[in-house]
């Protein structure tokens, strides 16, 4: 396994540990354990910066810019280079299952076929200017903030959002030209100045049968998707399409590294970027307990001070005990923060001393101090039950024959583990997932949290992505669960 190269200077040492973490989080989709997965990078990486270095000594000797992609998406491209070379060294089983598959197919001979038969997107991001397509690379497929990329690349902040809508319209015209130039039969040759028009407007409808043609069509979807710069689907094309195999997997995992790294003890006003979801629900709970503490306490504090009968004849009112001193809300109930195995079971112990059993859903009306629950009658499920848990069903993005969704949930009780499960109606399997692993029989999903994930807390929530194809119709998941206990729609 060669060394990491060494960086010449300061900035190409900066350059380095940036990269690094992209291409060792892409080697870690491409292969099947961590040690596979940092031997990977190691080699594609000494790989791609021979390549970007030897390129820019070309450009020093020539003085004229050969077409190459930005540093970080050449270096992902030695990735799958790599890969590929393993596969024909007869180390394979080191490599993802599903790539494998994929670096034997038709799939993978387009990124080394004919120039131009290659993907679109490839071909209009090696067009760009290197400055132009760096910018491009960085804030659609890395998802960094707009001002963290202006540093990065010395642009001026305050104008680095024009420059980039330039270079998008820039991407959107080399793209269109690629298209034009591909080798295509007269029908996708007549649907061409359609689709341009189609793909400048913001209303997003296309007639119904281009709508179909696109369907059918790989090349003019991959074009449809390169020239339609609104709607939040140029990233998805540039991943798909520079880096092939993973490309939206990877997408999401740079789009929740960027999240993670803004919400690292950072305001969040310094970096102009999106809020993290995660910090923000945290605060929010933390803040509402917060609320209803002082709420009780001022209410405990008034009732201690009304006079009422029941309280001069020594009789416990619903707010007292039997001495008439004030007690919390009766009705009010804070969630266990109690982690525990799932499906484990828990009991509580009621004022008679017997036990009773508590279920998953937990009674969101705990009986008041000093009675007792003995004849009490079940909840009825639906009624005062809550449930175990809320799911949401999220299509993030949609193709032909594939697809990628979110699956979000949030549960009442501390997990230490857990295991969700839910159906498809129409056939569809998924191929790929992220922050879980899965298991899929017939129609049914079964995700299993991954090593680092597990715990969640009370009132927390999970979440994990996935790649999946389907055929005819598409319809949302249904029936889920989390570990056995059936979950409702947020």
């Amino acid at each position: 396994m060669p060394d990491l190269p060494t960086p010449q200077d300061a900035a190409e040492a900066a350059l380095f540990s940036e990269c690094w973490d992209a291409v060792l989080s892409y080697a870690d989709l491409c292969t099947a354990g961590s040690a596979a997965a940092t031997e990977l990078a190691t080699e594609a990486f000494s790989l791609g910066m021979r390549e970007a270095r030897d390129a820019e000594a070309a450009v020093r000797g020539a003085g004229r810019r050969p077409a190459r992609l930005p540093r970080i998406p050449l270096l992902l491209t030695a990735v799958r280079t790599t890969a590929a070379d393993w596969e024909t060294q007869g180390l394979g089983h080191r490599l993802d299952p599903d790539l494998r598959l994929w670096l034997n197919s038709d799939k993978a001979a387009r990124f080394t076929g004919p120039p131009l038969q290659r993907p679109i997107a490839l071909r209009g991001l090696r067009d760009l200017q290197a400055a132009d397509a760096e910018l491009l690379w960085l804030a659609e497929v890395e998802a960094l903030p707009l001002p963290v990329v202006a540093r990065r690349l010395g642009l001026d902040p305050a104008t680095v959002g024009e420059e980039l809508a330039q270079v998008r319209g820039l991407f959107r015209d080399r793209s269109h030209r690629n298209h034009l130039d591909m080798p295509m039969d007269a029908q996708c040759r007549s649907y061409a100045r359609l689709l341009d028009a189609v793909t400048r407007s913001t209303s997003g409808e296309a007639p119904v049968d281009l709508s179909r043609h696109l369907a059918r069509c790989q090349q003019c979807a991959e074009a449809a998707a390169c020239l339609r710069l609104h709607g939040g689907g140029l990233p998805a094309a540039l991943a798909g399409g520079v880096i092939g195999w993973g490309g939206l997997a990877y997408l999401e995992r740079r789009r929740r590294a960027a999240e993670v790294r803004l919400g690292a003890g950072r305001p969040q006003a310094l970096e102009g970027g999106p809020p993290n979801p995660g910090a923000h629900k945290a605060k929010v709970a933390r803040n509402g307990l917060l609320v209803a503490a002082v709420l009780v306490s001022l209410l405990a504090l008034a009732v201690s001070m009304m006079p009422g009968d029941d309280m001069k004849n020594g009789a416990a009112g619903p707010g007292t005990t039997a001495e008439g001193q004030p007690v919390a809300n009766p009705t009010s109930s804070v969630p266990a923060a109690t982690s525990r195995a799932p499906g484990s079971a828990q009991t509580s112990r009621t004022p008679t001393g017997n036990p009773s059993e508590s279920t998953e859903a937990k009674n969101s009306d705990p009986e008041p101090q000093g009675t007792s629950s003995a004849g009490a009658e079940e909840p009825e499920p639906g009624e005062s039950a809550a449930p175990a848990c809320r799911f949401e069903y999220s299509l993030v993005n949609q193709w032909p024959d594939g697809f990628q969704a979110e699956v979000t949930l949030t549960t009442t009780e501390a997990l230490d583990d857990w295991r969700v499960t839910w159906s498809f109606k129409d056939g569809q399997r998924v191929t790929q997932m992220w922050d879980a692993n899965f298991t899929q029989s017939g129609s049914k999903v079964t995700a299993t949290a991954a090593a680092y994930n597990k715990s969640v807390a009370a009132d927390g929530s999970l979440s994990l992505g996935f790649l999946a194809s389907w055929q005819g119709k598409n319809a949302p998941a249904y029936d889920f669960s989390l570990n056995g206990q059936d979950c409702v729609k947020s």
